[in-house]
């Protein structure tokens, strides 16, 4: 049997299905984890890119949100730093100390991968074109895993510790053929 199978191979033309997933809601709370955190540049706009993964709630685990703070941007600067402070206190202060020890004036991207991998809770909303062709989520605001509303405690649940395992047992079978 070839790769392709029962694939038509004369076929020129092919359009993939499946449909796009809505946003999650406005308002909602979800525990995320910054997968990534690096200086980008796009039609000469700077901002520091962040790729988000969404674990709880369950509904919404694994979904993927991206970020941008535009820390270099004249009118918006202020705002997204505050964020970006604030990301790096809940990942515990390292871009900071990372910045210093590298005598940084800006975060390279060396210095943003201490603020990857610690929990937060991201408090959502939404974006539309005027056209409401496309959306899409936005973070509106982010607190440490322990903070939040009652709905960020209930999808911030500790996951249960698993069974403890019987220590390895020394008593061999004299049953071995060798």
């Amino acid at each position: 049997m070839s790769f392709f199978g029962n694939i038509d191979t004369q076929e020129s033309s092919f359009e993939m299905t499946g449909g796009d997933l809505a946003p999650i809601p406005k308002d909602t709370r979800v525990l995320a984890i910054c997968e990534e955190a690096k200086n980008s540049e796009y039609n000469g706009d700077r901002y520091i890119n962040l790729k988000w993964r969404v674990s709880q709630p369950a509904e919404f685990a694994n979904r993927v949100l991206f970020q941008k703070l535009r820390v270099y941007s004249l009118d918006k600067a202020e705002a997204h730093k505050r964020m970006l402070a604030a990301i790096a206190t809940n990942a515990g202060g390292k871009l900071f100390a990372a910045m210093q020890k590298a005598g940084e004036q800006e975060p390279s991207d060396m210095s943003l991968s201490t603020i990857t991998n610690s929990p937060m809770v991201l408090l959502l909303d939404v974006w539309e074109l005027d056209d409401k062709s496309k959306s899409g989520n936005w973070v509106k605001s982010v607190s440490a895993r322990k903070a939040g509303s009652a709905q960020a405690q209930q999808a911030v649940k500790p996951a249960q510790a698993p069974a403890p395992t019987p220590p390895p047992s020394d008593v061999f079978e004299d049953d071995i053929p060798f």
